[in-house]
């Protein structure tokens, strides 16, 4: 007895290799019981209940994607805003640009700037779709992020050679960088349900969801996000708060010549004093207060980089980007064939016009104008906060239909502009009425702002759930935006009563197409979308383990079971009477509406 408890200690201390030497003393059946001890499963291992906590884990990366993308998003574009609002500012004061910068001509920089950040996207759909399949969704939010910071660092050295370069490389940047970001929202909207439902079968073979079946996350992470987003507009006025507020001159000196205010006002602010400033900053102020802008805009850069998450699997960037170049670039201007999408132009390029006038027409002809420039942070701040407590407004789309909270964001900026039609404050107003009035005209608008966007960009999810189109459909949204801001640009000088009329026939046009097309929805009325091409790898051999052979050559391949068409030959095409009857919609699919 004493030698068989010697031999389980010395079996305890020196591990198998002992129990290798004493089988002479540790009899065969206990070898054998320990054996089975340690190879029996787990009797309190729950594979369910560790599967559950598993995909909650899943869930809960998901929701730090969603709230890390979207406050990354809004501090690069409040950064953006608010050193091209201090910027401008700056410039403008004649004895700075006198003393600190002499002959250098410190305004037509500024104009050619604006040009390079307001034309540039012009060209952006014809780049946009390629760049976000060739680098990835969230490769493609960490580099234009990153441009927004290098425009940041150029203004340690203001020259012509570098404010110009970098207001174009912003241009470049601002329509891939907001498409990626709605199509990352999006797909992590589609991966949560697929985490809530990991039980079905279709989630389980990777198949397409039931349409509908993601539309309560998308609509709820859209809301989440624009909740951050529109906090950029608060985030983009603390440069004024903090630093140059103090700088400035009251709105007796500011407004001295100006004579007309709202909506007798031509132009941006006409009779505005050439100099703002009471003293001019210090160098080494300034180089503080770009410095914090710069370190906020990294901070920005290593949310995305570090904390923000893929939105697709690499086998799906793969297969997103083996259908062709070619393919990849023509697909945005095939999409516009969709009735859905042609109808939904309009409020596209509304959206556009509403928010830059929000912050330049509205703020400057009948804000600044009337309260003076030391109140402009404050007018936009209300704005902001108005924008991001009011997004959560969308989510009455869980419950009423989808066009109610776009509809009633339409209708507020309606009755607002109508107001401006007939509201000319006097210059330097500062009785409690007319700063009640510019608040209150302020929170209005960015209420419709909030239901403008959220509701738009949700209803885009919703009518285009294939996460092979997305990024096809936010690039010819946020495309059109950026048109409309160019169009801000060019009629800037102009009267407020044109700025008001285009803005007003916009929303009018825009509210009848989009009921026009959800008429058609109602009627049944089917759609056009581009059939997208089968994926075609040069690469033959392992790639990832799927239910199907992935390792198959093209004679053996079966057309996809999720709906999608495969690439058939010509012979296959004429014997194919499904093709037959599409030949006249130029190889389109035919869809019937939800």
């Amino acid at each position: 007895m004493e030698s068989e408890i010697l031999c389980h200690r010395d079996a305890r201390q020196n591990g198998m290799a002992a129990a290798d030497r004493s089988l002479n003393c540790c009899p065969d059946d206990q070898d054998d019981a320990q054996i089975d001890d340690f190879l029996a499963p787990n009797q309190d291992y729950n594979e369910e209940e560790e599967e559950r906590k598993y995909f909650r884990r899943k869930r809960l990366v998901v929701l730090k994607n969603v709230v890390c993308a979207s406050l990354g998003s809004a501090l690069t574009y409040g950064v953006y805003l608010g050193l091209l609002q201090m910027q401008l500012i700056l410039h403008y004061d004649e004895t700075y640009r006198e003393v600190k910068y002499g002959n250098m001509e410190l305004e037509d920089i500024d104009k050619k700037m604006l040009m390079g950040i307001n034309v540039t996207p012009i060209v952006a759909l014809l780049y946009t779709p390629v760049l976000i399949r060739f680098l990835g969704t969230k490769w493609m939010m960490f580099l234009a992020i990153g441009i927004y910071a290098l425009f940041v660092s150029t203004n340690y050295w203001e020259r012509y050679y570098t404010l110009v370069p970098s207001a174009v490389a912003i241009g470049a940047a601002i329509v891939p960088l907001w498409a990626a970001v709605g199509n990352y929202i999006t797909r992590m909207a589609q991966k949560y349900y697929e985490y809530v439902n990991y039980k079905e079968d279709h989630v389980q073979e990777q198949k397409r969801p039931p349409k509908g079946a993601c539309h309560r996350y998308i609509i709820i992470f859209q809301s989440i996000f624009y909740c951050f987003f529109h906090l950029s507009f608060v985030y983009a006025e603390m440069p004024m708060i903090f630093f140059l507020n103090g700088y400035l001159h009251q709105s007796n000196h500011t407004l001295y010549a100006v004579k007309h205010c709202g909506t007798d006002m031509v132009g941006m602010l006409q009779g505005l004093n050439k100099t703002v400033l009471i003293k001019l900053p210090q160098s080494v102020s300034l180089i503080v207060v770009e410095s914090v802008l710069m370190g906020v805009a990294f901070i920005a850069m290593l949310l995305v980089l570090i904390l923000c998450g893929p939105a697709y699997r690499p086998t799906e960037e793969i297969d997103l980007r083996s259908i062709g170049w070619g393919n990849i670039f023509q697909l945005p201007f095939k999409h516009m064939r969709d009735y859905r999408l042609r109808h939904l132009l309009p409020f596209f390029i509304y959206s556009g016009f509403e928010v830059l006038f929000a912050c330049t027409g509205f703020t400057m002809s009948y804000g600044v104008c009337s309260v003076g420039m030391e109140r402009l942070a404050s007018i936009l701040i209300a704005y902001g906060v108005a924008s991001s407590v009011f997004s959560l407004l969308s989510l009455s789309m869980l419950r009423l239909h989808r066009s109610v909270p776009l509809l009633s964001g339409a209708a507020i900026q309606f009755v607002i502009i109508i107001g401006l039609f007939c509201w000319a404050p006097s210059p330097r107003n500062l009785h409690t009425s007319n700063l009640i009035a510019v608040y209150t005209v302020a929170v209005l608008w960015g209420m419709g702002t909030a239901l403008n966007k959220t509701s738009l960009i949700t209803l885009l999810g919703i009518l285009y759930e294939d996460k092979e189109r997305q990024d096809f459909i936010f690039s010819i949204y946020h495309w059109w935006q950026a048109m409309a801001i160019f169009g801000v640009y060019l009629w800037s000088n102009a009267h407020m009563k044109v700025k008001l009329s285009i803005l007003l026939v916009t929303l009018v046009i825009a509210v009848l197409s989009y009921l026009w097309m959800e008429q058609k929805l109602l009627r049944q009325v089917p759609f056009r979308i581009p059939r997208l091409p089968k994926p075609r790898h040069k690469v033959r051999g392992y790639r990832y383990l799927e239910d199907e052979n992935s390792d198959q050559s093209d004679d053996e391949e079966k057309p996809w079971e999720d709906g999608e068409p495969a690439l058939q030959t010509a012979e296959e095409e004429v014997a194919d009477p499904d093709l037959q009857g599409q030949q006249g919609l130029g190889g389109d699919r035919v869809e019937e509406p939800l």
